[in-house]
């Protein structure tokens, strides 16, 4: 008589397979757009529908809340703004006809990816009466305890500092968290954040968020938190600002922090040009993202990536691919040989052995400027390409030259 598995052992025979993931993946198909083409994208398309109009839309609501912030400012509150929409608007203008006309105002645009707690004291550091006090040779530690203690004496003036998603990864580490609680706390320091992540509460505990600015000036310590006051700042205007600096093909701009997972580049799929050469399985890099890559990198190394450009922007104009309507050039049916690739380095004696050229390989395989796949059975070998489209990968040829 057959066993029959019970539903316990098929739940543990299920979770014990393997997933099967798709690999016609959306970064592969569509062409990470640059921050220019995005916002001239945007800027061209006409809304169907007329967007609706909130309430903190009018003059008079936007002039009685903002007074209000001002005053709970001053009361030693710092404000904490959400709803869904931006608000970068919202708050630059707050900081521009409130804030102004009473101190200095800094402004954080914490969703850029590139931010750093390094950059607002930069412009912290800019402020006339604060440049006398010499901060840019120090840690941003020692920066706001020297802030905190400057700003703590009596008769200094207001400092206003606005700071757009302060729930962004880069401000949640603990390190950003105890800078910024010793700022906020700091008598003559205001801090204005917005958040949209639906669990921003939770970053701050309540005893950070509950306490209060001591009601004396030069005191010995200064206590730590951010006193929050929440304002329901809806807006319902496009986030068009704040995603203009990712890469909109790629889920991994939307990481919530910590370690990403590394894609792979070798694929066994069959290309669409040539049937000969695998295709898929290649993540396209914005050219941001690859200038970036070079100016880290050695000589040698931008040489050999210009000998491969070159080759492959060949390749594109002698090839039968054409580029159609929303669907850009097979780069693999571009790609060149690793032996070819070898003799061209030697050639032009930036590298003379395999040693050499895996190594300089090695940095652009790392962050997928130059991707690769075994070729089929014609040829049988490692074929590389650049996973930039033809206008793309000229600029950055052109950018590159200038700066070389």
């Amino acid at each position: 008589m057959p066993l029959i598995p019970t539903s316990f052992d098929a739940y543990f025979a299920y979770s014990a397979a393997n997933p099967r993931t798709s690999s016609s993946v959306f970064s592969n198909l569509v062409l990470p757009l640059t921050a220019e083409e995005y916002n001239a994208s945007i800027a061209a398309a006409s809304p169907r529908l007329r967007a609706p109009q909130p309430a903190i839309s009018a003059p008079t609501i936007q002039n009685a809340l903002f007074s209000r912030f001002m005053i709970e400012l001053q009361e030693g509150f710092n404000i904490l703004c959400f709803g869904y929409g931006s608000k970068r608007q919202l708050l630059n203008h707050f900081a521009t006809h409130f804030c102004s006309k009473k101190g200095h105002v800094v402004v954080a645009n914490g969703f850029l990816p590139d931010f750093a707690i390094k950059d607002l004291f930069s412009q912290i550091d800019n402020i006339p009466e604060v440049q006398d006090l010499g901060m840019t040779s120090l840690t941003p530690e020692k920066q706001a305890q020297m802030l905190s203690s400057y700003f703590s004496e009596k008769g200094k003036s207001h400092l206003y500092i606005v700071i757009h998603n302060i729930d962004s990864p880069v401000m949640r580490t603990p390190r950003v968290k105890s800078i910024l609680s010793l700022l906020a706390l700091t008598p003559n320091i205001h801090v204005i954040a917005s958040i949209d992540h639906i669990n921003s509460p939770l970053i701050w505990s309540s005893s950070e968020c509950i306490s209060r600015k001591s009601t004396s000036f030069g005191g010995a310590t200064t206590p730590r938190g951010f006193s929050w006051i929440y304002h329901d700042l809806t807006s319902l205007a496009p986030y068009d600002f704040e995603l203009a600096n990712i890469d909109r093909t790629s889920l991994t701009s939307a990481h919530g922090g910590g370690s990403r997972k590394r894609v792979g580049f070798t694929s066994n799929l069959a290309s669409t040009l040539n049937p000969a050469l695998p295709g898929g399985g290649t993540t396209n890099i914005s050219e941001t993202a690859a200038l970036h890559i070079l100016a880290s990198v050695t000589q040698k190394a931008q040489k050999l990536f210009t000998l491969l450009a070159n080759r492959q922007l060949e390749a594109i104009e002698d090839g039968p691919g054409t580029e159609k309507e929303g669907q850009g050039v097979d780069l693999q049916a571009t790609a060149i040989g690793y032996d070819a690739l070898f003799n061209l380095a030697r050639g032009d004696f930036v590298a003379t052995n395999d040693t050499a050229l895996r190594a300089l390989l090695g940095e652009f395989r790392d962050h997928g400027l130059i991707v690769s796949a075994q070729g089929g059975s014609g040829s049988g070998g490692e074929v590389l390409w650049i996973p930039l489209r033809k206008e793309r990968l000229t600029s950055v040829l052109q950018k590159l030259q200038t700066q070389t």
